[in-house]
């Protein structure tokens, strides 16, 4: 998202379009699946709710207006008001539940409030918000209330937006260029490093047996993958990865190239976990994919690029490999 609409206007107008987009993606979900309006219907209210607090962080002038005392309350309410409203209908209201949801919100909220900056801490944290993502931490919060309706995806997002949210306002982390849409600069640098990444990924992943070829996905369900990877899931990782990781590892180790490396090396370990475990043939091709984006993002000095870059990669590999 280019600075000219990061503003309270440019929020006011992105809740509205994504609430709109929403509200019929969800409606037309529900029909196509067969889902009851008891449970569509919290469960819609709830990603609601969930997307405005997922908007935040991408608006600088709206993210530092809940800094300072405010920050906890706020993390607790975006963590706790998406659960109420499934509550009402579509899963059990549990008090251990909202007791688990509002720890992790003062438990990462807090962190740096009675712990200093230091790798220790920040690696520490990192550390911690890993465990809480693999180790399945919202699945009991959120149990599917009807066949084809998973939640656990809410508490991954309240997982997200709070780690962020205590990077931008209690660590300070510098600015990463964090935003949902990519400027021009940033398609052309990552559509470059796509490109530049593309012969050694294929031969890479087919050398190591990792993919085989696939029939061709379908046009819509592809666009509809890409677009929803580059706004969540490589937002995420290149957040993560590209823009905090990678800048405390410069940091640490007094050298860009190094940090590129090691940061590198780190996303890959992390695909150890894909599919199976140990899945040392993802953690080689993850491991050179970082490489790139992080490369991409080096020269765009924004983690963008490095979306970009992730997002036609794996778009790619969906499209044609399995």
């Amino acid at each position: 998202m280019s600075p000219m609409v990061r503003t309270s206007g440019g929020f006011r107008a992105g809740l509205l379009i994504g609430w709109t987009l929403l509200c019929g993606i969800g409606i037309f979900y529900a029909r196509w699946k067969g889902i009851p309006s008891w449970a569509a219907l919290p469960v819609l209210a709830a990603l609601l709710l969930a997307y405005l607090f997922y908007l935040v962080p991408a608006f600088p002038k709206v993210r530092e207006s809940v800094a300072g005392p405010r920050l906890p309350l706020y993390l607790i309410a975006s963590a706790v008001l998406p659960y109420l409203a499934c509550s009402m209908g579509a899963v059990r209201f549990e008090l251990l539940s909202l007791i688990k949801l509002i720890a992790l919100a003062l438990g990462l909220g807090l962190w740096y409030r009675v712990l200093k900056p230091h790798p220790a801490s920040d690696l520490a944290f990192l550390a911690l918000v890993a465990l809480i993502k693999i180790g399945k931490y919202a699945t009991a919060i959120y149990p599917a209330p009807v066949r084809g309706l998973e939640l656990g995806f809410l508490g991954d997002l309240a997982l997200f937006q709070i780690t962020v949210m205590v990077l931008m306002l209690e660590r300070r982390v510098p600015e990463t260029g964090y935003g949902f849409w990519p400027e021009a600069k940033d398609w052309k640098i990552g559509a470059l490093h796509f490109l530049y990444f593309a012969p050694l990924g294929v031969a890479l992943a087919l050398g190591l047996k990792a993919v085989h070829l696939a029939k061709p996905t379908e046009p819509l369900k592809l666009a509809a993958y890409f677009f929803g990877w580059l706004m969540v899931l490589a937002l995420a990782e290149e957040f993560f990865f590209r823009g905090v990781l990678q800048t405390w590892l410069e940091q640490w180790l007094n050298s860009r190239t190094a940090g590129l490396i090691a940061a590198s090396l780190l996303f890959g370990a992390v695909h150890l976990w894909f599919r199976q475990f140990p899945n040392w043939k993802w953690v080689a091709i993850a491991s050179v994919l970082g490489w790139f984006c992080g490369r991409a993002r080096n020269q765009a000095g924004s983690i963008r690029a490095g979306m970009v870059t992730h997002t036609l990669v794996i778009t790619a590999w969906r499209a044609f490999f399995a």
